[in-house]
């Protein structure tokens, strides 16, 4: 089941690449473009090649991150549950005090 997945989140992955590589033969003109420090002339496909593929970046660093962050926690919390576990199993295995 993994290797289907994987398979299709690459052939969606390839497939987005290649609507992206028409639509940026389709949009050739040359725009000016105003940011913060300076000024630039940039084709259009160029200007949005670089948007989405910073945005695109950007998303996969805060899901990993993320996803980081949840495995430590899960890590941390299967040492907690098998320290409750060993402490439980001998509190069980010792003779009741009357």
């Amino acid at each position: 089941m993994k290797k289907i997945l994987s398979a299709l989140t690459v052939v969606i992955l390839l497939g987005c690449f290649f609507v992206a590589m028409a639509l940026g033969t389709q949009n050739q003109q040359v725009i000016n473009f105003d940011f913060l420090i300076a000024q630039g002339d940039f084709q259009l496909s160029t200007l949005l090649g670089i948007a989405f593929g910073s945005g695109f970046g950007l998303g996969w660093l805060i899901c990993g991150l993320l996803y980081l962050k949840a495995r430590f926690a899960r890590n941390r919390l299967r040492k907690k549950v098998q320290k409750q576990q060993t402490e439980l199993n001998q509190l069980r295995a010792e003779p009741v005090k009357e």
